[in-house]
């Protein structure tokens, strides 16, 4: 019951050769017409250019300028929880040294 059950590789039965796949090679014949290359094509840009108008700069100017308050704000309500968890554990830490040694 306590000693571990080591698995057995199960021994192949009979003769086993593996599959014969031979590989042949091909031989490859030139046409006989010559190829005619194609007519070279100008080369097209992977991406259009962006164009800023005055009106998309506006856009953008004040969308970075709304994620920088709003980010902003997200650090200063972090920082401001953290300074207030800070005082409080220090009012208790006050408050809990002068219970013990008034006794």
């Amino acid at each position: 019951m306590f000693r571990p059950k080591i698995p057995t590789m199960p021994q192949p039965t009979g003769l086993v050769t593996p599959p014969a796949a031979t590989v042949e090679p091909t031989t490859i014949t030139p046409a006989a017409a010559p190829v005619v290359p194609p007519a070279p094509v100008a080369p097209v840009p992977s991406r259009p250019a962006v164009q800023l108008t005055p009106g998309s700069v506006l856009a953008l100017v004040g969308g970075g300028t709304a994620v920088v308050l709003v980010v902003g704000a997200v650090l200063v309500s972090m920082l401001l929880a953290v300074a207030i968890t800070a005082a409080s554990i220090a009012v208790c830490a006050v408050v809990v040294r002068s219970l013990l040694t008034r006794r």
